[in-house]
């Protein structure tokens, strides 16, 4: 029987185990879209017979390991090119028959992904409350009479339905991450520029990215990795990169005061402070800051010059068929009509004192932990305020592209009245690894279900005494951003020694040919490359690096200790590591 909730990691072990194939997940997911009770997730899908075609090419080929989602349906927000399909922004007088795939699309495409269709969103991407379409308003899984959030409405409702295992969406000021905290999903926004737009129609085009909702962290990421990629079609894509991010011992921000907004949902409040909770015990520390200056940046993207953008992107089509459009989304976007070339500037220059903050705020906290929004509205409510209410919901989102920030929404529990709420957590650019790690752990309750992903220059390290996980040193590992790969053990040869008179204590590692003892249980850690240059050019005598062996037959750089340093050390080998010698002192 499939599973009701559609996983890469779930689809993928039911197709190695020969469990289920393509073809027969194609057919489940044809039966979901037959009996989809609500209408207005779809704009348009794949006829059924080239999908049974599709399916069927892939299981004749039988199971591809080197194609990461080989056999895993998806679908596309429709601002986003597909071959075979018209791309129409919700617009139906706007849309247009692409010749080729998006960048992104054409990537997961060649993982072995299967596109189901594409989906419902507020025109041009304009909203986060997706009820902004002439398709109708998806409508939250949990509750039909509340708004599905939005501007990826659509993908996110298909996702929460079990259509599709994941779905691409489009993210400027929050249109991939609320929608995923109104569904209980994981949204997953980029660094900028890391996955290219090239092929998808833009709403503020200096500031989009494509997102990946889904159900959990370890499939949202695996995709944001497959799809990511210096793009030179796309003049805003930038080549990947990793800014390290510590994982243990890290300081998050958390809302305080005024700033501290939920505009009287005592329950989405409740559930903020229990993510806080749970977040330090996970080895976090929280300190309260400043929002302010963050929410006034986020002004700027609707009540700044940035909405011109919005109109750059289409202002023939508004030129000519304006009345074709979204009465809401129209008023936004020829808002921008009477902006000025001062205007833009002076929006440049108040962007520009906000970001110069941004050093000092990463130099003080690691990550942000903010609510993805502070409520959720019911869709009367918002059909009959659109454009408050809709602001509302950015209240926590707008700022993060503008700033610069990577992003991944997680959800949060649910509300007595049986809502889901969510919360985010917001990065440097180029976090993406290490916010994901993090928001895993935050998931699951701190069990790990992702394998951490190391970036190829990294180096490894192996440290066998005060540097392991809670000791002394271990900072000095944590703090540059170090990951913390696993446990190992040295081979048989090796001995293990307490030196005499180190603070704080250290032990001493010496390879002896021919000695047969337990093996050294140590750990292995990787660390950016000039994060490991300094780290070892610290190290005092006697201590100093080399290879050790491990008893899987690998060779790392480790610790290891000088032999005169022995004299007057105490053998610890049958202690087994350094841990085990520690506690028996206790």
């Amino acid at each position: 029987m499939l599973l009701e909730k559609l996983t890469i990691q779930g689809l993928t072990a039911l197709y190695r185990a020969g469990e289920a194939s393509p073809v027969t997940v194609i057919e489940a997911v044809l039966h979901r879209l037959a009996r989809n009770p609500d209408k207005a997730v779809w704009i348009s899908t794949v006829p059924a017979e080239k999908l049974r075609a599709e399916a069927e090419a892939l299981a004749k080929g039988g199971y591809d390991p080197s194609k990461p989602l080989w056999g895993i349906p998806f679908a596309a927000k429709d601002n986003i090119d597909a071959a075979g399909l018209p791309t129409t922004a919700a617009c139906p007088a706007f849309a247009y028959d692409p010749g080729a795939d998006s960048t992104v699309v054409a990537k997961l495409r060649a993982a072995g992904a299967i596109l189901i269709g594409k989906t419902n969103l507020d025109q041009f991407a304009t909203g986060l409350n997706g009820t902004r379409s002439p398709y109708g308003a998806p409508r939250c899984v949990f509750n039909e009479e509340y708004v599905s959030g939005g501007s990826s409405s659509g993908s996110a409702v298909a996702v929460a339905r079990g259509q599709v295992a994941f779905a691409l969406g489009t993210d400027t000021a929050g249109s991939g991450r609320v929608p995923a905290a109104f569904n209980d999903l994981v949204g997953i926004k980029p660094s900028k520029g890391l996955l290219s737009t090239s092929g998808a129609v833009p709403a503020c085009r200096s500031q989009d990215c494509i997102t990946v909702l889904a159900h959990s962290i370890a499939d949202g990421d695996l995709v944001r990795r497959v799809a990511e990629g210096f793009d030179e079609a796309d003049p805003f894509s930038r080549a990947p990169q990793t800014r390290p991010l510590r994982l243990e011992g890290f300081r998050f921000g958390v809302l305080t005061g005024a700033e501290k907004e939920f505009l009287g949902d005592k329950a989405a409040e409740a559930l903020y402070d229990a993510a806080v909770e749970r977040l330090a015990g996970l080895g976090g520390t929280a300190v309260p800051f400043d929002y302010k200056p963050l929410r006034e940046c986020a002004h700027l993207l609707y009540g700044g010059p940035w909405v011109a953008e919005r109109l750059a992107a289409i202002e023939e089509f508004v030129e000519g068929q304006a009345d074709a459009m979204d009465p809401t989304v129209r008023a936004i976007i020829k808002g921008a009509e009477g902006k000025t070339a001062v205007e833009a500037f002076v929006g440049q220059y108040a962007l520009a004192f906000y970001a110069q903050e941004m050093p000092r705020l990463w130099g003080e906290l690691d990550i942000l932990l903010l609510p993805t929004t502070p409520t959720i509205y019911k869709v009367a409510d918002m059909l009959a305020d659109p454009v408050r209410l809709n602001s509302n919901l950015g209240r926590y989102t707008n700022f993060v592209n503008l700033l610069d920030c990577a992003a991944v929404a997680v959800p949060a529990g649910f509300r007595p009245n049986g809502l889901p709420f969510g919360v985010t957590l917001v990065g440097p650019a180029f976090t993406d690894n290490g916010l994901a790690m993090l928001a895993d752990r935050l998931h699951n309750d701190g069990n790990v279900t992702m394998t951490p992903q190391i970036p190829a220059d990294w180096l490894p390290i192996i440290v066998v005494g005060a540097h392991l996980s809670g000791m002394p040193l271990n900072h000095e590992l944590t703090s540059v951003g170090g990951i913390r790969l696993g446990e190992v053990r040295t081979a048989p040869d090796y001995r293990f020694y307490a030196l005499a008179g180190t603070v704080p204590p250290k032990p001493g590692l010496v390879r002896d040919p021919g000695f047969a003892g337990p093996g050294i249980v140590a750990e292995e850690w990787a660390l950016p490359p000039a994060a490991f240059g300094a780290f070892v050019a610290r190290i005092p005598a006697p201590l100093g690096v080399g290879k050790v062996t491990l008893d899987d037959g690998r060779q790392v750089t480790c610790f290891l200790c000088e032999s005169h340093a022995l004299q007057g050390a105490t053998e610890i080998t049958g202690f087994g590591g350094w841990r085990a010698y520690r506690a028996s002192l206790a």
